[in-house]
């Protein structure tokens, strides 16, 4: 690669400071470090590679190097010295500052993309410069952990040096949001999506990852990422222990609570009676709770419940006695396994309506 060509305004006053270091031994004036410093800005902010920059400064020295007199050599080595740590000095604020910038652009960015706050032909047109196109589908996945993320913290590093490994430069957009990672990707590339939640999975210590349906345009990044959101919520109220959820496995429960009023009427209806029960209801739902996701085995649900299956199975009459359902029989095992989902996620009957 060829070397960079640094214009002498980079260099400027630098061989004056020399002459006078090689005729006085004089340390830099306060001035003349702050015009260092300057310069070395202006050099990052055009783009110059430090490296080329300071080799200028050294061909300069050599150009400008004194005779060889002991004092004079002393005196303009530690002159250049000085100039080239001043200069390297600006060049570095400047680098921080655009970094900084840059940061700061992208949180707005992945704020507005993840909230949909902004014109959706503005936010395609930013999109582009953090490698996304945003007029293809893109499905989102969310990871939640034990502790709450931040970017620069060592689990978002770890996913995304896994992710770049496998997948490079990819349309991919790795990120934190509200302690949780996040992982933007278009939708046709699933294996994508996969390999994020299991190293997401692994990097929390057995978090759960939630990943949303693709959606098309600008404004299907923010619908897949609150399906995402939903798919969580619903796992922590339902007691779902699967590492990862898909949204659309889990379409029938936002259908089943869209009314909520007509749900809390089954739940009342349904499970109303168990509030009868010596110890409340609670312990009955959850009986219910295990015996359905059994597969309506009593055997397996009394293991699953530390239970005898004497014990289980009166249980499952004391629940018939007390609503008119059996749990064993086809038609009532509907309406009841209804109302233990609706129960769950309406969180009642803590919850009283």
């Amino acid at each position: 690669m060829a070397e960079q060509e640094i214009p002498e305004e980079y260099l400027a006053g630098y061989a004056r400071i020399l002459a006078d270091a090689s005729a006085t031994g004089r340390r830099l004036t306060r001035g003349e470090l702050d015009s260092r410093r300057a310069l070395g800005e202006r050099a990052a902010e055009a783009g110059y590679g430090l490296r080329a920059l300071v080799g200028a400064h050294f061909a300069a020295t050599r150009t400008n190097w004194p005779g060889t007199d002991a004092a004079s050599v002393d005196g303009v080595l530690a002159a250049a010295q000085q100039a080239v740590d001043a200069f390297a000095e600006g060049y570095e604020r400047a680098q921080r500052q655009a970094v900084r910038q840059e940061e700061a652009a992208r949180r707005e960015f992945i704020d507005d993309l993840l909230y949909g706050r902004s014109d959706l032909g503005l936010l395609a047109q930013r999109a582009e410069r953090f490698g996304l196109r945003l007029s293809y589908e893109h499905a989102v996945a969310v990871a939640r952990g034990t502790a709450a993320y931040d970017e620069g913290d060592a689990v978002p590093r770890e996913v995304e040096r896994a992710m770049n490994g496998r997948f490079g430069d990819r349309s991919i957009l790795l990120t934190t949001k509200d302690g949780r990672l996040v992982c933007i990707a278009p939708g046709d590339q699933d294996e994508v999506l996969a390999f994020f939640a299991k190293q997401a999975y692994a990097a929390t210590g057995g978090g759960q990852v939630a990943i949303g349906r693709p959606q098309p345009g600008p404004g299907g990044v923010v619908q897949s990422y609150e399906e995402a959101l939903s798919a969580l919520d619903l796992a922590e109220r339902l007691e779902l222990d699967a590492p990862v959820l898909r949204a659309a496995d889990l379409l029938v429960y936002p259908v089943l609570t869209r009314d909520r009023q007509a749900m809390a009427d089954l739940v009342l209806s349904a499970l109303g009676p168990l509030q009868r029960a010596r110890g409340g209801a609670e312990p009955l739902i959850d009986t219910l709770t295990v015996y359905f996701d059994s597969g309506c085995v009593a055997a397996e649900a009394a293991r699953r419940l530390s239970l005898s299956v004497r014990a289980m199975t009166y249980r499952l009459e004391r629940i018939h006695q007390l609503t008119g359902a059996d749990p064993a029989d086809p038609v009532h095992r509907y309406t009841l396994q209804t109302a233990v989902i609706g129960a769950r996620l309406l969180d009642w009957p803590a919850h009283q309506f």
